[in-house]
């Protein structure tokens, strides 16, 4: 989905590195999940964990959504029309809040965990399509037919679709928003690969963050972080990030430090992330310093 053909330049100081713990490895997020799976099977009722549930962020991401609709958002895309991308998805939860209040453009989620995938698509099944599913019959949908699993195409009918993608090392091609060949694109700012309209994080950065994994420059993995955001996005398109382990100014740090230079034709334009919102959670007092458990910054892509 790089097709401004950019480089991406980091300029300014990063936060210091969280210390790795297992909650950045895949193991981890496999095991958790496959644990999910089996309580889903057993009691479809049980969707797993909803992360952050205790600060309410789901809804109140959803309730900034709305409230943005007819502010940042206008003029750009409507909850009828939006294409949003949802890193590390879970259980689907966020994005199954979105579906359920309205917001019927196209919904993925993705994440590198198979079994997160497979109990995303489980959930949308019962919670969703209002159909039964046992363990075996999910696997028996996700066999190949025509190119694509019959799950899929079950998911497209409802506008959420969920699929395993890696979002530090997998194939942009593979989860375009839109055809390259749709003529939303032109409308919607000239990226031939259309981007995403939204790319919603809630913990995953945080995840990854946690990570001792090095890419090829022997750098920590969360560094690539941002670059990737800012590719997967379309023009004006939207990046809501949410944390407990980095502030605001943290987070402003890591997502705004990161550019790209593009061009349009022979004119080379400098693009990057700034904050335009954030969401505001009950805030504490210690030691004289006021703050939040956790933090959620809106940025939007544009040219600086």
């Amino acid at each position: 989905m790089s097709a401004e053909n950019s480089t991406t330049t980091t300029s300014g100081e990063k936060p210091a590195h969280l210390e790795p713990s297992k909650l950045g490895t895949k193991e981890y997020w496999d095991a958790l999940y496959t644990r999910e799976i089996s309580n889903h099977a057993s009691n479809p009722s049980d969707e797993g964990t909803v992360w952050f549930d205790d600060s309410d962020a789901e809804n109140k991401i959803v309730q900034f959504l709305d409230e943005q609709e007819h502010d940042l958002f206008s003029g750009l895309f409507t909850r009828d029309d939006a294409a949003v991308l949802d890193l590390g998805c879970g259980n689907g939860s966020l994005l199954f809040a979105l579906h359920d209040d309205g917001w019927e453009g196209r919904l993925t989620g993705v994440d590198y965990s198979e079994q997160s995938v497979e109990l995303a698509r489980m959930v949308l099944r019962t919670r969703v399509l209002g159909e039964g599913t046992t363990q075996e019959e999910e696997g028996e949908e996700q066999k190949e037919e025509g190119g694509e699993t019959q799950e899929e195409e079950g998911e497209s009918e409802v506008g959420i679709d969920f699929k395993v993608w890696d979002v530090l090392n997998g194939d942009f091609s593979t989860v375009q928003a839109r055809p390259s060949s749709s003529t939303t694109t032109e409308e919607k700012g000239g990226d031939k690969n259309a981007g995403w309209d939204m790319v919603l994080d809630k913990g995953t950065f945080d995840a990854v963050s946690l990570s001792d994994s090095r890419d090829s420059r022997g750098r920590r993995i969360c560094e690539n972080y941002g670059a990737r955001v800012m590719q997967l996005l379309r023009p004006s398109g939207f990046f809501l990030v949410t944390s407990c382990n980095w502030t605001e100014e943290e987070l402003k740090m890591w997502f705004e430090t990161d550019f790209a230079e593009v061009y349009e034709g022979t004119e080379k334009k400098k693009l990057g992330l700034r904050q335009v919102g954030r969401i505001e959670y009950p805030s504490f007092s210690f030691g004289g310093v006021k703050g939040q458990t956790i933090s959620t910054l809106c940025f939007q892509k544009t040219a600086i």
